[in-house]
C-alpha cells in the first residue's frame, strides 16, 4: 500500500452529496470530451476512480472503462451506479497495482495524484501508468498548480473556498513540499464538521520528469477541460504525455 490515505464509509458515503459541482453537465462535459476523444476505440484506465464520478458517465459514452481504486468504501459506492462487468474495479494502490491488458489511455483526476506523499510514489504512478499502457497511448493528470505565489513572507495559509456551507484553506511545508487541505463543512443542522487530508504538491516541470523517467514523453498541457492556454497564472493545468509508439 502507499501512503494514500484511505477514504473511510463516511466519507465514501457523502462523497457524490458534497461534489455535487463537480459531477454536473456543465463541468463534467468538457472534461468527458476531453477524455473520450483521447481514447479513441480503445479502453481507458482510471486511476483512483472513487465513486465513479468521472469513470461511469465515461463508460456510459461508450468508452471501456477499467478503475482502479485503494478504498473499498469508495469502490462500493460506485457499484451501486453500474455492475462489475460493464465497469471492472480493481482494489489496489495506484502506484502499483497491475490490471489485465492494454489501454489507449490512462488518466489521473482532481488533484488526486497528491495523495502520494512522496515523490518516489509519484515516480512509480508515472511508471505504472507507461506500464498499462499501448504504443502511442496517452496519461492525463488533472492537476492545480501550487499556489505559493499567494503566500506573503511568514505566511502558510492560504484559503480555497469561502462561502455559506464550506471554509477551506491550506497549509504548506516549503521544506518537505506538503500541503494539508482543512474544511470546515456546515451540514443541514447548522453544526460544522471538520476534515483534513494531506497531500503532496508537485510543478507541471517535475511531472515532466517523472514522465521523463517512465518513458513518456509530453504531448500537450493546457489550462482546463476546454483546451484553454496554460499560462503563468493559470490555477490547474491538464497535462498529456504520450507513450513512444
Amino acid at each position: 500500500m502507499t501512503s494514500s490515505e484511505l477514504w473511510t464509509r463516511a466519507t465514501a458515503d457523502r462523497y457524490d452529496a458534497e461534489e455535487t459541482e463537480a459531477s454536473s453537465a456543465a463541468v463534467l462535459g468538457p472534461t468527458l470530451a476531453f477524455l473520450a476523444e483521447l481514447a479513441g476505440d480503445g479502453r481507458a484506465l482510471e486511476f483512483a476512480i472513487g465513486t465513479g464520478r468521472v469513470g461511469v458517465p465515461l463508460r456510459e459514452r461508450g468508452v471501456p472503462v477499467v478503475g482502479i481504486e485503494l478504498s473499498e468504501h469508495m469502490a462500493a459506492v460506485l457499484r451501486r451506479k453500474i455492475d462489475a462487468d460493464t465497469l471492472p474495479v480493481v482494489i489496489g494502490d495506484m502506484a502499483t497495482t497491475v490490471v489485465t491488458g492494454e489501454f489507449t489511455l490512462v488518466y489521473l483526476v482532481y488533484n488526486t495524484i497528491t495523495n502520494l506523499l512522496t515523490q518516489d510514489e509519484q515516480v512509480e504512478c508515472f511508471c505504472n501508468a507507461a506500464r498499462h499502457l499501448e504504443p502511442g497511448g496517452r496519461f492525463v493528470i488533472e492537476l492545480g498548480v501550487p499556489p505559493l505565489r499567494f503566500l506573503p513572507p511568514g505566511q502558510v495559509a492560504v484559503p480555497f473556498d469561502v462561502s455559506d456551507r464550506h471554509l477551506g484553506f491550506d497549509t504548506f511545508d516549503l521544506v518537505e513540499q506538503l500541503l494539508v487541505s482543512h474544511h470546515f463543512t456546515r451540514d443541514d443542522d447548522g453544526r460544522y464538521r471538520r476534515g483534513d487530508s494531506q497531500h503532496r504538491y508537485a510543478w507541471p516541470a517535475e511531472l515532466d520528469l517523472m514522465a521523463r523517467i517512465a518513458g513518456l514523453e509530453l504531448e500537450r498541457r493546457v489550462a482546463d477541460w476546454d483546451g484553454a492556454p496554460f499560462a503563468q497564472d493559470s490555477a490547474k493545468h491538464i497535462s498529456v504525455w504520450r507513450k513512444p509508439a
